[in-house]
């Protein structure tokens, strides 16, 4: 069975098509088709509060797009969420309207909380293959960070943080802001000391290629911190000449950075996983959890 997920982030819109095989003992997931387009919604919504008429324009044309690739890889289930750009925007209602009526796709807009649990929807522990572990669950978007820290199916805490790559880059994170995240991470970590750190979003799946590690290895803070300086040292047309990044990539890479060692700093981690699962992805586990009785 074939399930779809859509998710409108702050820095890119993103379809995801995947193909789930419950024969077995445990279900697998194979990704069928990826599309990602970058649109930068956060950079209207985070310091007008509203979404332009151009951006609108395009993510409706985006929208159309991924209606005819639903239609053509007939998904039995899909789910579209948006996130902190979304949430911000004081015409998110008129924009939902218009893509309902333009691509038939019913576009939901969930709080931080419901995307720290889709993304949790992963269970990223059992794929790594140690649930008696406990992990500090980092994923940095362009409007938010969401932390969650959790051992197997207890999660002792979890929480979404305005600090994103875009608002940074805006100016719009303040010291205060710096230090809720921190005081949080300290005070979660006060019971229950993560073993590992997990890292997920676009982001930390480059910098891990730009580590130079082997797949299935762990990144260090010390390697975050390296790159983060590494970084730096380049200017923004630098990071795509010469390192071949990606314009909507070369420059939210660097904040990303900062934000991922400075967290698993907080929470006395040295070491994160990299799994490569997101949102997205988490929205498939959703939909399967939804339909799995249904195929047994």
């Amino acid at each position: 069975m074939k399930f779809a997920a859509i998710d409108v982030g702050s820095n890119a819109v993103r379809l995801l098509i995947t193909k789930v095989d419950s024969e077995g003992m445990d279900p697998v997931y194979e990704k069928i088709s990826f599309v990602r387009m970058p649109i930068r919604l956060g950079e209207d919504a985070f310091i007008h509060n509203n979404i332009s008429r151009e951006k609108i324009s395009r993510l409706v044309n985006i929208m159309v797009a991924f209606r005819y690739l639903l239609d053509a890889y007939e998904p039995i289930d899909y789910m579209a969420c948006a996130t902190s750009a979304m949430r911000e925007a004081d015409n998110r209602e008129e924009i939902i309207s218009l893509i309902k009526d333009k691509s038939g796709i019913d576009l939901k807009v969930i709080s931080g909380r419901k995307e720290a649990k889709i993304i949790y929807s992963n269970h990223i522990e059992k794929i790594l293959g140690n649930s008696n572990s406990t992990y500090l669950h980092i994923d940095v978007g362009g409007g938010s960070t969401e932390v969650i820290l959790f051992n197997g199916d207890d999660v002792f805490a979890y929480r979404s943080f305005n600090i994103g790559t875009i608002r940074i880059i805006e100016g719009i994170v303040t010291k205060e802001d710096w230090n809720e995240m921190k005081q949080w991470v300290k005070n979660a970590i006060r019971k229950h000391k993560p073993d590992n750190a997990i890292g997920s979003g676009g982001n930390i799946n480059k910098l891990f290629r730009l580590s130079g590690k082997k797949d299935g290895t762990l990144l260090q803070d010390t390697d975050l911190k390296d790159l983060n300086t590494y970084l730096k040292g380049f200017t923004l047309e630098q990071r795509i000449t010469k390192l071949g990044l990606r314009p909507d990539r070369a420059d939210v890479i660097v904040p990303a950075s900062k934000i991922y060692y400075s967290v698993m700093k907080w929470g006395n981690v040295t070491h994160m996983h990299v799994p490569q699962l997101g949102l997205a992805e988490g929205i498939i586990h959703v939909l399967y959890d939804k339909h799995k009785e249904s195929y047994i």
